[in-house]
């Protein structure tokens, strides 16, 4: 874990104090001069102007890092800024820079479960839809994760691969549910995860869980398997009656949220017989992602012990 802050000390400062010590030996000041104006020795100087100090280029190359550079030099030779005013010009860059900048890109090298966030820590604080966003992409990598452990669940992956999904807690579309780009699918008798979960990651899981949510908000979570009579077994001896829909792509989603409005409610199990070019294919819903993960993974064992 690293804050913030701490690209600033590390790899901002730095960069900022050698560029403004060079522009300032241009401008003609002495590096005891230099050194008063930034606040260090003058060996420090020395090093600065003779570029023994490790600059962050997209740092150094950014324009608005160079234009604050260039006024700050000039005002410091010229006596009308000073520190003061210096600070505040540095400071404006800095929060530039931390909002989607080059201060953010070395934070998410530095901490890579920020990446593909759009983190906003240093600009909003905790957010709490980064919060969720993070939550659900975490549980589909766990999700993902039992998969691979369970070798039992290779003989249930379709032709078309399996994925396991999970929606935001408002999710309105496609790209509010997090699922495997690419899908899940069966290799040499393990499971292989081609990427890590990604928010629209998946068309047919997501239109399941949306239409599932339509009914039963609680129901964000969902998992492919392929049909077979014995997973089915398996479900309606634990007391899960499946349900039959139509194998048909054509309005799925709102046909699914028909089917679960006349039944009621949202079953953990529901599932299709296949048609021209379609595989057969059964979804287990739940809670979230690692929690149908967990019954697919039971109702497999139990199919195979029967």
């Amino acid at each position: 874990m690293r804050f913030p802050s701490e690209i600033v000390v590390d790899r901002f400062l730095p960069t900022a104090r050698a560029m403004l010590a060079s522009e300032l030996s241009e401008h003609g000041l002495t590096q005891q001069e230099i050194a008063d104006h930034l606040g260090v020795t003058q060996a420090a100087v020395s090093k600065y102007v003779s570029g023994d100090v490790e600059i962050e280029s997209r740092f150094s190359e950014d324009p608005r890092l160079q234009s604050t550079i260039e006024d700050v030099a000039a005002g410091f030779a010229d006596g009308s800024m000073d520190a003061y005013d210096a600070l505040g010009a540095l400071l404006d860059v800095i929060r530039a820079f931390e909002d989607r900048g080059p201060i953010c890109e070395i934070h998410e090298e530095a901490v890579p479960a920020l990446a593909g966030l759009g983190c906003d820590l240093c600009v909003r604080g905790h957010d709490e839809a980064v919060a969720d966003e993070r939550a659900v992409l975490s549980a589909v990598r766990n999700a993902t994760r039992l998969l691979t452990e369970e070798t039992a669940m290779v003989a249930y992956v379709p032709n078309v691969g399996t994925n396991v999904g999970m929606a935001l807690p408002d999710a309105e579309g496609e790209r509010d549910v997090a699922a495997v780009p690419g899908r899940v699918h069966a290799m040499r008798g393990r499971i292989n995860v081609p990427a890590n979960p990604e928010f629209g990651g998946s068309q047919h899981v997501a239109r399941t869980i949306l239409a599932a949510m339509a009914v039963d908000p609680s129901r964000r979570g969902a998992l492919n398997l392929a049909t077979d009579e014995s997973l089915l077994t398996a479900a309606r001896d634990r007391g899960i009656e499946p349900l039959q829909f139509d194998a048909g792509y054509e309005n799925r989603r709102e046909r699914l949220e028909a089917a679960f409005r006349d039944r009621g409610a949202v079953p953990n199990v529901v599932y299709h017989e296949g048609a021209f070019g379609i595989e057969p294919i059964t979804y287990v819903l739940g809670e979230d992602a690692l929690k149908v993960t967990q019954l697919a993974v039971e109702l497999v064992d139990a199919a195979q012990q029967a």
